[in-house]
């Protein structure tokens, strides 16, 4: 399969708004040991994007210093000792970066084919939320069957797919989300209650839906300013799993003891700076528990809105503005 020399990518002219993101045009990368080259035909944007883009979340070293964490696409050339795939195979993969262009490298470890009937887009909608979920929800917060779990940000991509795993695996679901019209979408994904945060304190409220016992699990992306209410909202050995500070990171007189009288477990985890080992073990659950649930038409992404490439400028400002329920996707040709 022939691969051009040079490919067109988004190029961050410095950090920045949004305004940095430019169309540019590089070398295709080149398959290393234990990876694949994927020719991109869509690509997710998600968080870790917007604060890469704003110069807060910097790629680890070694990583692509291009956007992108997650791709779906076709492959095109095999690295040394790639295996598992092979030429020709559709694959959504997990990236170290590069995804938003047109070639993107990235171990065989961390793809996955299509589920069944999928396309590009679906498919490219899958590897970031569901990485993220299965490795913080059920592998470091041990969500069982029959727990109660609560998620903020309800209606976020990593919202809905916590929402649909959650739902399918047998818990009790809980969110949070930002209006009545997004907790409807909560609930319209398998939700068993969403809670407005803008009008009704999340905290009271789980006690009352649980009659005042807490829920097992939370996911949490907001961080300072919901910790305290977080550790109310918890069941006796209750698990709190930080994955983002978008409210910030330092929680003010915070009172620990009921850590201590409930048994509670605090932890929290990035993706990005985990090993290609660390990944394959979270890739390989979701291929055997997972994608058998995708290929059986559960749980499909909620892809709220579709650019090309050259606007992935506009994709941020609609992440930012934080309106979308679900994925926004870039495309190319």
């Amino acid at each position: 399969m022939s691969v051009p020399q040079t490919m067109t990518h988004i190029q961050a002219d410095g950090a920045g708004g949004p305004e940095v993101l430019k169309i540019a045009t590089g070398p295709v990368p080149v398959a290393g040991a234990g990876e694949v080259l994927i020719r991109v035909e869509a690509a997710g944007v998600n968080r870790p994007d917007v604060a890469q883009r704003e110069g807060s979340y910097p790629p680890p070293p070694g990583a692509s210093p291009l956007l992108g964490l997650e791709v779906a696409g076709e492959v095109v050339a095999l690295g040394p000792d790639a295996t598992g795939f092979a030429v020709g195979d559709k694959v959504c993969a997990l990236t170290n970066g590069g995804g938003y262009a047109e070639y993107c490298v990235a171990p065989t470890a961390q793809c996955l084919p299509w589920p069944k009937g999928y396309d590009a887009i679906k498919a490219g909608a899958l590897p970031e939320t569901s990485f993220t979920v299965w490795a913080n929800v059920f592998q470091m917060g041990r969500l069982a069957a029959g727990e109660k779990f609560l998620v903020h940000g309800g209606t976020s991509g990593i919202g809905v797919t916590a929402i649909q795993f959650a739902k399918a695996f047998g818990a009790t679901v809980y969110a949070t989300a930002g209006s009545d019209d997004k907790c409807t979408a909560c609930v319209q994904l398998g939700a068993d209650a969403a809670i407005n945060y803008r009008d009704k304190d999340f905290g009271a409220e789980i006690r009352t839906l649980t009659g005042g016992k807490g829920v097992d699990v939370i996911l949490d992306m907001v961080g300072g300013p919901y910790m305290q209410r977080d550790i109310r909202a918890l069941a006796m050995d209750g698990r709190l799993v930080l994955i983002a500070f978008l409210g910030g990171s330092v929680a003010e007189k915070f009172d620990f003891l009921q850590i201590m009288t409930k048994r509670l477990t605090v932890t929290g985890s990035t993706m990005r700076p985990r090993t290609t080992a660390q990944k394959a073990a979270i890739a390989a659950d979701l291929r055997a528990k997972v994608w058998p649930l995708l290929d059986a038409g559960r749980c499909p992404p909620v892809i709220y809105a579709t650019l090309p490439l050259a606007q992935a400028a506009e994709a941020h400002r609609l992440m930012e503005s934080s309106a979308h329920i679900g994925k926004i996707m870039l495309t190319l040709a």
